[in-house]
């Protein structure tokens, strides 16, 4: 009977081995984002560890939340009260749904609180982190997949730097067709990109890709502006209200802008102070501001000073460099390059020492 089994057994048909998960095709994307998640990658660049997740509500799970009639979630904090959070401030009522005018110290001081404490600041890092990336969009004028809107608009934290955006369709090519653009006003899988056009019409968009471009480059640019001017709308990145500066045309440009130097600061901490609180950096001397026009990038700079800080500065000459820092003529400079350049230099000279004949003037 033993042989019988072995026989049994040798004769038993081996497993299957299992199949492996097919790989998935790589998103043919140029940035990638998780649905209401800051997207962190860009174009040529590795993929950036992504946010940190909201904290969770260890003691209040968000099953537990009771909503009201504004939709707002009050999580249960003990003793017969509810928190909530409402316009980024902690709120308080009892269990009966009367609203507290203030919110007790025991409660102030409770976990409840202090996690609700903690989403407050995640979702305010979340909103800023939104804001910088469709801010970045714009200003290389990347192509973003629809599916990625489609995945973000939900999220109250990315409408707000999309809603009112102009975009344009791109092409397969990666260039952008001016006879599909508007004003962005939401995505539908099935419908596309929903817009309003220059003519105040609402039209939808098919494109798989679509790009905030930067206003340098729009050809109707004060037309947009006065849409947006007549509907009474806002936009949440600065794009048609930004300052540009087109490059004159020509060859015998130079390698320099002298328009804005010697600004007068009484101190050079000053000047660097206004840069930094601009959003530029500083390094050896200038602010520097580096920009992508398409694949190509360039580093505006423009000398503020490097003596001590308390000593008083004169700004130099705005000038670029390429990817290897090396000086490049104001013809090769691309527009976008170019325009954030001159609007760098304009935005620290403005907050120059201005003396009474200047003003006078």
């Amino acid at each position: 009977m033993a042989k019988a089994k072995a026989k049994a057994k040798a004769t038993k048909p081996a497993r299957k081995p299992a199949k492996k998960p097919a790989k998935k095709p790589a998103r043919p994307t140029q940035v990638k984002v998780a649905k209401g998640k800051p997207a962190k990658q860009q174009a040529g660049k590795p993929a950036k560890p992504a946010a940190k997740p909201a904290p969770k509500l260890a003691k209040a799970a968000p099953s537990a939340a009771v909503l009201d009639e504004a939709g707002l979630g009050w999580l249960p904090a003990g003793k017969g009260y509810h928190l909530t959070l409402d316009d980024g401030k902690l709120a308080a009522r009892n269990d009966k749904g009367k609203r507290l005018t203030s919110v007790p110290k025991e409660l102030r001081d409770g976990d409840v609180a202090d996690q609700l404490d903690a989403l407050k600041d995640w979702l305010v890092e979340h909103d800023r982190e939104c804001i910088a990336t469709v801010d970045q969009w714009m200003l290389r004028s990347l192509p973003v997949p629809r599916a990625v809107l489609e995945q973000v608009w939900d999220d109250p934290a990315w409408r707000k730097p999309l809603d009112n955006a102009v975009v344009v369709a791109v092409r397969a090519d990666g260039t952008h067709d001016h006879a599909q653009i508007g004003l962005f006003r939401g995505v539908d899988a099935k419908k596309g990109v929903g817009i309003v056009d220059l003519d105040g019409e609402t039209g939808w968009l098919a494109a798989d890709r679509v790009a905030i471009p930067h206003p340098i480059l729009m050809p109707e640019l004060d037309a947009w502006r006065q849409l947006v001017t007549q509907l009474g709308t806002t936009q949440g990145i600065a794009q048609l209200h930004r300052e540009t500066h087109a490059k004159p045309a020509g060859d015998g440009l130079g390698t320099s802008i002298t328009q804005f130097e010697d600004g007068k600061f009484a101190m050079l901490m000053h000047a660097v102070g206004k840069a930094r609180s601009l959003g530029y950096k500083v390094r050896g001397g200038f602010a520097v501001c580096k920009v992508w026009d398409g694949e190509a990038t360039a580093e505006a700079r423009f000398w503020i000073g490097a003596d001590s800080p308390e000593a008083e500065t004169l700004t130099g000459a705005l000038s670029w460099v390429d990817d290897r820092e090396r000086g490049l003529a104001i013809a090769a400079v691309g527009p976008v390059a170019f325009s954030e350049g001159m609007r760098m230099a304009a935005s620290i000279y403005a907050a120059r020492v201005v003396e009474k004949a200047e003003e006078e003037s």
